[in-house]
């Protein structure tokens, strides 16, 4: 329900890589689509390879 209100309303979800595996990985970043793209670009970085996969 969370992500339908999220598209609804202009906005993406991904998973921390950008990707759209949220649900099996349980990594979530959703807001609209500049807050996003600056999140995933800073997290990038810092993530394990854990958390990029």
């Amino acid at each position: 329900a969370g992500e339908l209100l999220v598209r609804e309303a202009g906005g993406i979800v991904s998973d921390f890589t950008g990707g759209h595996n949220y649900m099996l990985t349980g990594n979530i970043v959703a807001g609209n689509p500049r807050v996003v793209k600056a999140m995933l670009a800073n997290m990038r970085d810092e993530l394990s390879d854990a958390l990029k996969r």
